[in-house]
Parts: C-alpha cells; structure tokens; sequence
C-alpha cells in the first residue's frame, strides 16, 4: 500500500477514534484486515459532517461551497481522477474493494447538504426521507465489509440499523441540536404531546425537562425500537467474523435509550452515556457470544402513545 494511501487510512481511523467511541469499540472486534475500511466510512461521513456542523465562524453559503467542492473532489475521484485530499483516497480504495453503490453515497451527500437549510421535519415521513441518506445507507454501505451469506435478507435489517442508531442519537442529542437551530424531533410528535420549539428552548435553558417533553421523548424511544426490532434478524445473517462487533454496536447504541429512560426521559439534565465498564462488559460479551446469538432488542418495553 502506498504512503498516501496508508495516511489516508490512518486519518479516517484516527476521526473514528476520536469521534466515535461507541461504534470504534465495537469495530475492534472485526478481524484485522475489515477494520480500516470501515474507518475510512466513519471518516468519510464524518468529515462531511464536520463541514456542516463543525465551521460555525462560516455562513451558511460558504459552508455549502466547502461541503460542494469537497463532494466534487470525491466525485472526481470515482471517475479516476487523482485526489489530493487527506482520506479520500481510503475511501476511494473501500469503494473499489467492495464494489459499493456509488448512488449510497450521492444519497448521503444530499442529506448532509439538507442539513444546511433544513431545521425542522413535518412529519416522520419527512425525517425518514432525510435519514434515508444519513443513515440507512450506511448500512449499506457497511453491509459488503461485513458480509452476508444472505445479502438480499441481511439489506433491509441493516437499513434499519442504522436508522435505530440515527433516531438514538437524535433522542440523545435534542440540546446538542437546538444549539445548531435544529430539531429532529418532527414537528407533528411535537404536537401530539403540546410540546414546542420554544418548551424545548426553555427546558434546554433550564437543563430540565417538562412531564409534556418526558413523554415525547418517551414516544421517541419506541420508534427507534421498532427500527432496532426490524434489524434484529440481520446481526445472524452476517459472517460469523462481524457478528460480534455489530451485536456490541447494536447493544452499545441501545444502551443509550436505557440510560435515557434511567434518567426519567429528561434530556436535558445530562448527555445520556453508556459507562465505560458496560461497554467493556458488553464487548467481552459479544465476543464471546457463539456465532448465531440472537441479540435483545433495547430500551424500556412501552406501547405509544402514553396520551
């Protein structure tokens, strides 16, 4: 492998660790030679998101020209052309490795740039059609690195994993994103439960949540159950060598809606945080666990609405 391409991975592999605790745990589980070319995904979602969500002293219009020209440079490289860029080679190489469909990434290029004029969702619909781009296509991405002796069965569970773990982190992170102007929270479950932008405003204000705003977020939690549920079967459907890592991911992701759920629903006192003994217990689990181990689907066991 040359230079550049071995910096490359270190750089998305050095993101991961930095910026991904949760899921970079769990990729240590993976055999050896998997391991780089899922940090090169991580560092390639992760460095768009960061033009989005990192460059706040830029305006709106010329973080989209970072977020159009970095995107351009990738396309380029698809058609093969050289790339001066500090991951992209690696990421270029996974796509080439594994053969990934080139329209997951174009779908997750146009979610990361809705997020630029984009604070607010009407309805689930609207959310999903956004998470479609920054979270079921990881994956798919994610599914030929992992692999599958199924592939066709294991597809649509591992679109629903990622969606479970993009809801979980847009129920943990409700404060993280109002500071960003967003709610990913849809406008019609705000309603539902006569909560608005503003209670969330104040209860963030406060660093205390409402009854009202409790049981919203009660309400969130089980639909990312239902997503973790639909993406049960698929962590049996993956090689024997990926099922520990995913089963920690899936557990690890799962175990932030517990601890959302310990602190009483309130997302607002603290950041939610699986402790880091649990993870570690939660690995060595895994890792132990025969290949085949059914996982538990996560989070309190309730039927919404609760009104």
């Amino acid at each position: 492998m040359d230079t550049n391409l071995t910096a490359a991975y270190d750089r998305c592999r050095e993101l991961h660790r930095r910026h991904g605790r949760t899921y970079y745990l769990a990729t240590r589980l993976l055999p050896a030679w998997k391991r780089r070319h899922v940090h090169a995904l991580y560092g390639f979602t992760r460095y768009a998101d960061e033009i989005v969500d990192r460059t706040e002293e830029l305006s709106p219009a010329d973080r989209a020209a970072r977020l159009d020209e970095w995107s351009a440079r990738f396309l380029a490289g698809l058609h093969g052309e050289p790339v001066d860029d500090p991951l992209l080679p690696a990421v270029l190489h996974t796509i080439a490795v594994f053969d990934l469909d080139r329209a997951d990434f174009a779908s997750f290029l146009r979610s990361m740039a809705m997020d630029l004029t984009v604070t607010s969702y009407r309805t689930y619909d609207d959310l999903l059609d956004y998470m479609e781009g920054s979270a079921a296509v990881i994956g798919t991405m994610m599914l030929p690195i992992l692999g599958s002796a199924a592939p066709a069965a294991a597809r649509e569970p591992a679109r629903q994993l990622g969606l479970a773990f993009q809801l979980t982190n847009f129920i943990r992170d409700v404060a993280e994103d109002l500071d960003r102007g967003r709610t990913y929270l849809p406008d019609e479950d705000l309603a539902k439960f006569d909560v608005t932008r503003e209670d969330l405003l104040a209860a963030k204000a406060r660093g205390r949540g409402t009854p009202r705003i409790r049981d919203l977020v009660e309400y969130e939690i089980s639909r990312a159950q239902a997503h973790y549920e639909a993406a049960a079967p698929g962590i049996v459907l993956l090689n024997p060598g990926s099922q520990a890592c995913m089963r920690t991911a899936y557990a690890l992701y799962g175990g932030i809606l517990d601890e959302v759920a310990a602190q009483d629903y309130d997302v607002f006192t603290r950041r939610a945080r699986v402790p880091r003994r649990q993870r570690v217990a939660v690995a060595t689990r895994a890792l132990l666990a025969p290949a085949g181990t059914p996982v538990t689907v996560p989070g309190p066991r309730t039927v919404p609405p609760r009104r």
